[in-house]
């Protein structure tokens, strides 16, 4: 029978029959409905070494110790710690020698609510060991629930835990197949894995920035955010109360006007009243549409993007908003703080043109009232060939929109960040690019230092 083809109690029954595998469960927040499964499979005592539910947060504390907050990947981390080194600590001299040891853990967070934007979510991991007395490996989760009903959403979550133990156990070789076995007899509509990590010797082929590529590629959530160093965070601790200012573009690779324009729009946000006494983020945003070549992802390519902008110790955002009213929704939802987003005044055009929001009910408006918020800003600066300059003063949409834009530049909301003769904006990545294949030694004029020093050495881009 094929991995794909087994109902969650199948799988919970085949861990139950290896004798080999044995475990703890711990879970905080939506019942014990993992461990469940393993109860309801029969017999759970050739598995099931301990569960528990520490929900009284003096309890908790104690077990685990203080975090901030109760749902949170530390507090999960704490969770997993505890529980593995009890487990191998009480076990493993009378059964470390034939035992492969685990602790699975969730903190989760459930409602039952009828808003449009859930505020479930919960963290879920599992730390195992490969062959008896190995090294210990984790995988670790992060995800939002979309289900209205709290019985819902412990019933998705029931079934994910026991996809994540049955993948650390019987993983798809194919390492393209493992987040179709974590969302097996799940649907996205219900349950979506905004992050995933895995960490230890026995998962260290897996390259956690393809995993989170992937989760966006194969829309099992709307994006994933690579910090500075590279890897892959979760983007509501990074930019829970923070000012965020995204910066949307291909950078394959970023040019010295990408990182000038980069540099003074932060200056400028950074100086704006509502930012005082904040520390604003810089997101730069790549577009899955901007990552396909040929009807397919370049994986190769992606990772040269994503290794260059961490040279400059900047956070990538990988999307699947082609509209900006869906990236700023998507913003909205990690912080209360205020949104810049920052676009070449060329991009002007799309925001204005009426066919981008013809899923809207409301069109235009409806649009651009999700775009617009007291706490949003768009920051224009010149788009230049050798023919024209363009920002919001030489911009002219439809003669019946041309009053909207009045408006949005009286009250601020579009804001020229540059003028025409303030920044050098006619080398493109594109053109970069060229002068890489055609070996023409100029490229180098065109990016930052460190990032030509990279392509050099790595061979990125062609090179």
């Amino acid at each position: 029978m094929s991995q794909e083809s087994l109902s969650p109690k199948l799988k919970a029954l085949k861990i139950n029959l290896d004798d080999s595998i044995y475990g703890t469960f711990a879970e905080i927040g939506a019942g014990q409905e993992v461990a469940r499964h393993f109860f309801q499979a029969g017999r759970a005592s050739h598995t099931v070494a301990k569960t528990m539910s520490a929900y009284d947060m003096t309890f908790s504390d104690a077990i685990y110790g203080k975090d901030e907050r109760y749902v949170c990947e530390s507090r999960l981390k704490k969770m997993l710690a505890h529980e593995f080194e009890l487990l191998t600590e009480r076990l493993g001299p009378t059964r470390g020698k034939e035992t492969k040891f685990f602790a699975f853990a969730d903190t989760v967070a459930t409602h039952s609510s009828e808003e449009t934007q859930s505020r479930s979510h919960g963290w879920l991991g599992v730390r195992f060991q490969t062959q008896p007395g190995g090294p210990a490996n984790d995988i670790i989760l992060h995800v939002k629930m979309w289900d209205r009903l709290r019985l819902q959403q412990q019933d998705a979550l029931g079934i994910l835990g026991v996809n994540l133990i049955h993948l650390a156990f019987f993983p798809e070789k194919n390492t393209d197949q493992i987040l179709a076995q974590l969302m097996d007899q799940l649907s996205a509509l219900s349950l979506e894995i905004n992050m995933i990590r895995f960490e230890g010797p026995q998962v260290a082929h897996i390259d956690n920035r393809l995993m989170a590529l992937e989760l966006v590629k194969q829309g099992i959530t709307e994006a994933v955010l690579f910090g500075p160093d590279g890897d892959v965070v979760h983007i509501n601790d990074e930019l829970f109360r923070t000012p965020v200012l995204v910066h949307r573009g291909t950078f394959r690779p970023i040019t010295k006007a990408n990182q000038e324009i980069i540099e003074r729009s932060l200056s400028h946000f950074a100086s704006l009243p509502e930012n005082k006494g904040l520390q604003p983020e810089v997101l730069l945003e790549i577009t899955m549409n901007a990552l396909y070549q040929e009807g397919k992802v370049n994986t190769e390519d992606f990772l040269q993007r994503v290794d260059t902008l961490s040279l400059l110790q900047h956070h990538v955002l990988i999307s699947n908003h082609e509209a900006f009213y869906q990236l700023k929704a998507y913003l909205r939802r990690s912080t209360d703080k205020l949104i810049g987003m920052v676009i070449g005044g060329a991009l002007l055009e799309k925001i204005f043109d009426e066919s981008t929001y013809k899923n809207l009910s409301g069109g235009i408006l409806e649009g651009f009232s999700r775009l617009f918020d007291e706490k949003s800003r768009i920051f224009v600066y010149p788009y230049k060939t050798d023919q024209v300059c363009i920002n919001s003063q030489s911009f002219f949409p439809q003669p019946d929109l041309k009053l909207l834009l009045d408006y949005l530049k009286n009250r601020k909301s579009i804001v020229d960040l540059l003028n025409c003769d303030d920044v050098d904006t006619t080398i493109l990545s594109k053109d970069v690019r060229q002068m890489l294949a055609q070996k023409v030694p100029q490229w180098e004029e065109h990016v930052p230092d460190v990032v030509a020093k990279a392509i050099k050495s790595n061979r990125f881009f062609g090179y």
